[in-house]
């Protein structure tokens, strides 16, 4: 899989910005869980609030907000995986799109968003 992202709107569950398919790949929870065991390198970023990222998160993941975005994308590998997490997998599609616009190479959306993730005990 080839993976690319992008943040337009983090807060917004409804875009209305058009995804580019192109950007980024879809996975879902078990294949993050592969590439998490496969790719130490690999980073996952979650832009749910703050408080639901404070109360559970996707370890090793990151908080990305409007706030911190720009910080995250100075300092980040540009040229390593990187996964986008959310409530239900919507909002992601759009991060993903827009970190990928931002110089991404690798880049996913999970599907399902963190919930997905919680539900499968992982």
């Amino acid at each position: 899989m080839q993976p690319h992202i992008a943040l337009l709107h983090l807060s917004d569950s409804s875009s209305n910005c058009e995804v580019s398919m192109s950007s980024f790949q879809h996975l879902d929870v078990m294949q993050l869980k592969h590439l998490i065991t496969q790719h130490p390198e690999l980073q996952i970023v979650d832009i749910r609030d703050n408080a639901s990222f404070n109360t559970q998160h996707i370890e090793k993941s990151t908080n990305l907000s409007n706030e911190n975005i720009a910080h995250y994308i100075a300092d980040a590998d540009l040229d390593a995986p990187i996964v986008v997490v959310c409530y239900h997998g919507i909002s992601s599609q759009g991060a993903a799109n827009y970190l990928h616009e931002q110089g991404f190479d690798d880049v996913y959306s999970l599907d399902g968003g963190f919930q997905a993730w919680h539900e499968a005990h992982l």
